[in-house]
């Protein structure tokens, strides 16, 4: 971002010089070969058409009216009229030395100054403990919440819940047969109850606390196995997420929807726009009349189906006054939110502002081969035994390595590796080697200068680490933008990849003069404090010490 603010304002000034800043809105982009150089703009072949005439000729009169300064960027012109942007070694230094007075705030963006965002993620309803699809869901919601945090806006980060309704009465059912079951009754289990081994461990706190009190079958002890089922199913939804440094702001329950009258009022705004109309019993909303397909949303039996509390619940959320709406959903949400979004918007409700980042689904593997059971407990994996096993930090980096459209292949092999070959201990390692040389400079009493000049720092693996790190800004607001994670995370190992290649090229301490040692202490700085920043974006620890991050202390 550094590079295109410094680049902006001159291309703007030779658009206007030529009479065509009015026609476009000039873009700059990394060139994807890097022998093109550091940035690079295709405005001359966009105003090719409205100016009629050859791109190669509106390049040439675009960079005749640049007016760069030669010691800070050379311009030159590739193909039938791309525009490439060269900076020099001078410049990226100075721009090091820049960058490096920032200290810690650097990456802080204000693109989101004075707006507030809104987060939903996880919403798992209180019926049993988190899955990996749950954890997924957790990395990438919180991730994407940190990321706006560090742009600048107001973040409250939401959980939607429903403990009404068939599923909760299930649950409690489901419970109380297996209550019954401990007491020694031969009780049907439901069909459709629900079987894993926390129901029996729910029950046995029922029989702990109760006895036999509550064997005869009634409304009221149902209730009680219910409201043990949901606390516990809280309780262990809440832990889970803590070990994980996940957290909410707000709780939101879907039942409150119904207490307020706001599905109520939901159904008025729709009926009153006439997008409402019986059928079969049913009521069903007209989102055909938007090119959708008619959904119903109250069943016959008077029941409302996901949709219309969903409804209700974005118009809530609207009508908080929060600029922008981030639901992270898994991908067998797309069509209920599509229609969700649509009937909000034909209530008169600006949708722009909701934004929906679908994941999807997460198998386990090992040597390549899917894993379905895990071998401690001879079931399903839950996202406990994942965090149990390999620690939040290798979880909650191997949930957001990858695009969230992308299917997620979870390889456990490499994941429980503590190498630089597991990509999340390899970042690791680089933070803590810096960290290590910098003790060992202290424990020498080698004070580094961190106000020194860097203008010495020319090396071909000096200047790729340095053009790395400046970018950092830019990468924050893309992958914030974009709503992928995975941008920053892949960002970070090559910030990590090239400090290694700089580190073993060169000495810290013990430099050929002085004035490289502290010039490469600044570099070192800022290269720690790159990645300490991008991982904790990403919610894992940047540790200071790790057995394998100090061999060569003499860097």
């Amino acid at each position: 971002m550094l590079l295109e603010a410094y680049l902006e304002p001159h291309l703007r000034n030779a658009l206007e010089q030529i009479g065509a800043a009015e026609l476009v809105t000039p873009e700059l982009e990394v060139p994807k070969i890097p022998e093109h150089g550091d940035l690079a703009t295709t405005v001359a072949l966009q105003l090719a058409r409205p100016l009629r005439r050859p791109p190669r000729q509106i390049a040439e009169e675009i960079v005749r009216h640049l007016q760069l300064p030669s010691e800070d960027v050379a311009v030159e012109i590739a193909g039938p009229g791309f525009i490439n942007f060269r900076f020099t070694a001078d410049f990226f230094t100075r721009l090091l030395r820049q960058i490096a007075d920032l200290g810690d705030t650097f990456g802080q963006l204000s693109i989101g100054k004075g707006k507030r965002a809104n987060v939903e993620y996880v919403s798992a309803n209180p019926t049993g403990p988190l899955h990996l699809g749950h954890g997924r869901n957790a990395a990438l919601g919180d991730t994407i919440a940190n990321l706006l945090t560090w742009c600048g806006y107001e973040v409250t980060r939401e959980y939607y819940f429903n403990n009404a309704g068939n599923q909760m009465a299930l649950l409690g059912k489901s419970i109380y047969a297996r209550y019954r079951q401990l007491l020694g009754d031969e009780y049907p289990f439901p069909s459709d109850g629900y079987h894993g081994d926390y129901i029996w461990e729910i029950a046995r706190g029922l029989v702990e606390r109760y006895g036999d009190a509550l064997r005869e079958e009634t409304e009221e002890h149902l209730a009680i196995c219910r409201q043990e089922g949901e606390t516990w199913c809280f309780a262990h939804i809440r832990q889970t997420l803590e070990r994980m440094g996940i957290w909410h702001d707000i709780y939101f329950n879907e039942d409150s929807l119904y207490r307020d009258g706001k599905v109520d009022a939901v159904l008025q705004a729709l009926r009153e726009r006439g997008l409402l109309y019986e059928q079969d019993g049913a009521l069903w909303i007209a989102l055909s009349r938007f090119g959708r397909q008619d959904r119903v949303l109250v069943k016959s039996t008077g029941e409302g189906t996901y949709r219309l509390p969903d409804i209700a619940y974005h118009r809530d959320k609207l009508e908080r006054g929060y600029d922008l709406i981030v639901d992270v959903l898994g991908a067998d949400h797309i069509t209920t939110i599509e229609d969700v979004i649509t009937a909000v918007g034909a209530l008169g409700y600006d949708t722009s502002r909701i934004k929906v980042v679908l994941h999807q689904f997460v198998t386990l593997t090992e040597g390549g081969q899917q894993v379905k059971m895990s071998k401690r407990s001879g079931k399903s994996y839950t996202l406990d035994e994942l965090l149990e096993e390999l620690g939040p930090d290798v979880v909650r980096f191997f949930f957001l390595m990858r695009a969230p459209s992308t299917h997620l292949e979870f390889e456990l092999e490499l994941a429980r590796q503590q190498t630089e070959v597991n990509p999340v201990f390899y970042l690791q390692y680089a933070h803590a080697r810096i960290c290590s040389i910098f003790r060992y400079a202290s424990e020498r009493g080698i004070v580094p200068d961190e106000t020194a000049d860097t203008r010495c720092l020319i090396h071909p693996s000096e200047q790729a680490l340095i053009k790395l790190l400046v970018r950092f800004p830019e990468r924050v607001r893309k992958a914030a933008q974009l709503y992928e994670p995975q941008l920053l995370a892949e960002y970070l190992r090559e910030v990590a990849q090239a400090f290694h290649a700089f580190y073993h090229e060169h000495r810290i301490i013990g430099a050929e003069t002085p004035e490289h040692m502290h010039a490469r202490f600044v570099l070192a700085r800022l290269t720690q404090r790159v990645l300490r920043n991008g991982l904790a974006i990403l919610g894992i620890q940047a540790p200071e010490r790790m057995e394998r991050a100090a061999e060569p202390l003499l860097h």
